[in-house]
């Protein structure tokens, strides 16, 4: 299995619902690395790094996020080990802060 490294942007009503500590749940429920944040825009940004399957399945999962939650576009493109360098020290998956 390839180690695939996903950059996401998600658009729509996904902050002050919770969006970040259910892709940090979900991400970890299924063994991905990575980080998730707010951004000023009114945007979520994540990157998801593990098996390509199960990336692609959380990328899935994004465009639906949890309850409470309206997507109205999600952006992704391939990442690479400097997106992923972002998350803190010694945690597998971060929620980072607001940029």
């Amino acid at each position: 299995m390839s180690k695939l490294i996903r950059h996401v942007n998600v658009r729509g009503r996904v902050q002050g619902i919770g969006y970040r500590a259910w892709a940090e749940q979900v991400a970890l429920e299924r063994g991905i690395e990575g980080w998730v944040r707010n951004r000023r825009d009114g945007s979520v940004e994540a990157v998801f790094a593990g098996p390509a399957e199960i990336v692609a399945a959380m990328v899935e999962a994004c465009r639906e996020g949890p309850w409470g939650a309206r997507i109205d576009a999600l952006a992704q493109r391939d990442g690479g080990p400097e997106d992923l360098a972002l998350r803190r020290r010694g945690e597998r998956f971060s929620v980072l802060p607001t940029i």
